[in-house]
Order: C-alpha cells, then sequence, then structure tokens
C-alpha cells in the first residue's frame, strides 16, 4: 500500500474493576504495531470512576507513522464481515471525515478481529476537499487494496 489516506487511527478501551487489566491491554493490543525490541507500543492510561464508584481504566492509542497505521490496517482486514465494513462505509464516516468501528474486546483477546463490542477505532479519513463524500472514496479505496493483498 503506497499510500494510507488516513492521518491516524485511535484505539480505545475500558477496562472495568471485573476484568483483567493485563487481558485488556493484550486484546487492544492486538491491532497495535509491536514496537521496539526493548517498549512495545505506547498506551495512554487514564483512570476514571464509575456511576457506583468503581474504577474504570480507559486504555488508548494513537497511531500516526503511516508504517504503523498499516498494521492496524491490516488487522482490518482480518475481519470475516469485511464486505459488510465496505457496503457500510457511508454509515461509519462522518461528516467531520472520520471512520468508527467497534470491535470486539473478547475476540481481540483471542487474537481474532471482529465487529462487535469493546474496542473503539477511529481513524481521520484524509479528504481534500474535507467532506464526507471525499472520505467515503479514499475509505472504500484503502479498504479494497487491503481486500486485494489477502
Amino acid at each position: 500500500m503506497p499510500q494510507i489516506p488516513l492521518h491516524y487511527v485511535d484505539l480505545r478501551t475500558f477496562c472495568y474493576a471485573t476484568e483483567d487489566e493485563k487481558r485488556v491491554e493484550e486484546a487492544l493490543r492486538t491491532f497495535l504495531p509491536d514496537g521496539d525490541d526493548d517498549e512495545p507500543f505506547e498506551l495512554e492510561r487514564t483512570e476514571s470512576e464509575g456511576h457506583y464508584g468503581d474504577r474504570i481504566l480507559v486504555l488508548s492509542a494513537r497511531v500516526e507513522n503511516a508504517d504503523d497505521v498499516r498494521h492496524v490496517l491490516s488487522r482490518l482486514a482480518d475481519l470475516e464481515s469485511f464486505e459488510d465494513l465496505i457496503d457500510e462505509l457511508d454509515e461509519r464516516v462522518t461528516e467531520n471525515t472520520e471512520l468508527f468501528l467497534r470491535l470486539d474486546k473478547q475476540a481481540a483477546f483471542a487474537g481474532d478481529v471482529r465487529l462487535g463490542q469493546g474496542i473503539t477505532f477511529r481513524g481521520k479519513v484524509e479528504a481534500y476537499p474535507a467532506k464526507k463524500e471525499r472520505a467515503v472514496e479514499n475509505a472504500e479505496e484503502v479498504l479494497e487494496r487491503l481486500r486485494e493483498q489477502d
């Protein structure tokens, strides 16, 4: 893939008090590049509190480097419902040229990629002019290229 029409990708998930933090982190890392030998890809950790005072840890990562964005996108190519994703692009791309997906956290922990609940994917689609229609075209183009590589 010579050019990536995404400025960045944000991945985010919540780790609730009833979940194992290491397992939730492992699920999120399913989509992230490995990073350096000494240091894995950096995650941001933010603590929050639920309605009943329970601890909620928010794990997030921003992927900006083109090779790293390619890695994240290559993981999306493993989606069983890849064709559905392409068909739904008009509904998944916002007026602010952002592509949104919800990925299954349980499946990600097992190394699988499925649409579902638990991990939020937000990619800022490059579009000139910055219009939804152009962003949908660019997102479709990159996903079609991913499909052809498989």
